[in-house]
């Protein structure tokens, strides 16, 4: 048997085999991380956990202001990021040449945000979206007191929006570029105009990836902290943010707080795993619609 027969034999069986390990302690450690949040938490999940607030000191009481208050920075961040994040994109790919100095700057500055660190993106928050930003809405308007000058769930769910545009922006490039050059093609030649052909034709065609962009965004923007700290996440707040302005409660802080922060540590680890546990469902639920959701936009494009 010939040197490169036995090397090839050597690469079938070896690289299945280490794909397969490493698929298997993949799943393993996020089962396991899963059975232990159930197993600590599930006890103390209850109806009146899940819809009632904190209680002074948080060793009682539930957590609905942070369920409602993650579910509303997920949603303003997906609403504000999704949309720039998909137009950059399109641009990059179907109005500029790709080895032009704008796209490679757009790049270069694509891949500098996906390499800062989470806390900066927090930094840079406060700095421009609070006290810029903020700042002169309330000298423009005129309110003598200090409304948006101050941090809220607006500027938070902007600033998770900027955390994010990285990853929305490369899913919705991948998925353009799976659109063939040839539809385009078709629809310029019957008289369309490229507006009229990337509305009708490229982003029918990458949905899918703008979907997938959006899980990924929300995956990431659902459980980070450290952007949040400064631009609008609450210690203790136990009611529902009523407008922009206002601060609110998240699970993950939340649970961040009660880890290093509380007055009793040791009585707050049930409600630790319990919070915890609902972020992982609530993700979970956001995730799944997504995905459902471009199931049926496939399904329906190849029916």
């Amino acid at each position: 048997m010939k040197l490169n027969d036995v090397k090839k034999m050597v690469m079938r069986v070896l690289v299945p085999g280490v794909s397969g390990v490493s698929v298997l302690l993949i799943a393993g450690l996020v089962c396991g991380l899963t059975l232990i949040f159930i197993v600590n938490g599930a006890p103390h999940m209850s109806w009146e956990f899940l819809t009632t607030a904190p209680r002074e000191g948080m060793t009682e009481g539930g957590i609905l202001p942070a369920i409602i208050g993650t579910f509303l920075l997920v949603l303003i961040m997906s609403v504000a990021g999704v949309p720039i994040g998909t137009v950059t994109a399109i641009f990059m790919s179907e109005y500029v040449a790709q080895d032009s100095f704008v796209v490679k700057s757009i790049r270069f500055a694509v891949n500098t945000l996906a390499g800062i660190p989470s806390i900066v993106f927090g930094l840079f928050g406060l700095g421009f979206f609070v006290q810029f930003v903020g700042s002169g809405m309330d000298s423009a308007l005129g309110h003598g007191i200090i409304k948006w000058g101050q941090p809220n769930i607006l500027w938070a769910s902007l600033t998770m929006a900027v955390l994010t545009l990285p990853v929305v922006i490369v899913s919705v490039e991948e998925a353009i570029r799976t659109v063939p050059r040839e539809l385009r093609e078709a629809s310029l030649a019957l008289g369309a105009t490229r507006l009229e052909t990337i509305i009708k034709v490229v982003l029918p065609g990458c949905s899918t990836g703008i979907l997938t962009g959006t899980i990924l965004a929300i995956s990431r923007g659902a459980g980070e902290v450290a952007p949040i700290l400064f631009t609008g996440a609450a210690y203790f707040l136990p009611h529902l943010p009523s407008s922009l302005s206002d601060q609110f409660m998240n699970l993950g802080y939340h649970v961040y707080i009660m880890s290093t922060q509380s007055s009793n540590v040791d009585a707050t680890k049930g409600i630790q795993y319990a919070t915890t546990l609902v972020l992982l469902l609530l993700t979970f639920v956001f995730n799944i619609s997504a995905i459902l959701l471009r199931f049926h936009i496939r399904k329906k494009s190849f029916a």
